[in-house]
């Protein structure tokens, strides 16, 4: 009888347990693996914007070093992390 007691005083605690889970730790998990996913499809010819509200267009890509063209004839280099947002490809750049 007393070893029913004890488990009973640990059932909120499994169950604040579950619920930290399910509104916490999944959820960041599967935003975490979007960005890699994000961060895997850049490729030379991609349009993004940076964390900093930078458009431009992917025209070189280095280890954590990407070029961007953001206007004729502008290059600049950012930081592969600065990336917030993907928008698709521009065939036009080569």
């Amino acid at each position: 009888m007393e070893m029913l007691s004890q488990l009973q005083q640990f059932w909120p605690i499994i169950i604040m347990i579950v619920i930290f889970y399910f509104l916490l730790w999944r959820p960041q998990k599967k935003q975490q693996r979007r960005r890699q996913e994000m961060m895997n499809s850049l490729k030379v010819g991609t349009k993004i914007m940076t964390a900093g509200g930078i458009y431009g267009t992917i025209t070189g890509i280095q280890k954590d070093v990407l070029e961007l063209r953001i206007a004729d004839q502008v290059v600049i280099s950012v930081s592969r992390n600065a990336i917030s947002q993907v928008f698709g490809t521009d065939d036009a750049v080569q």
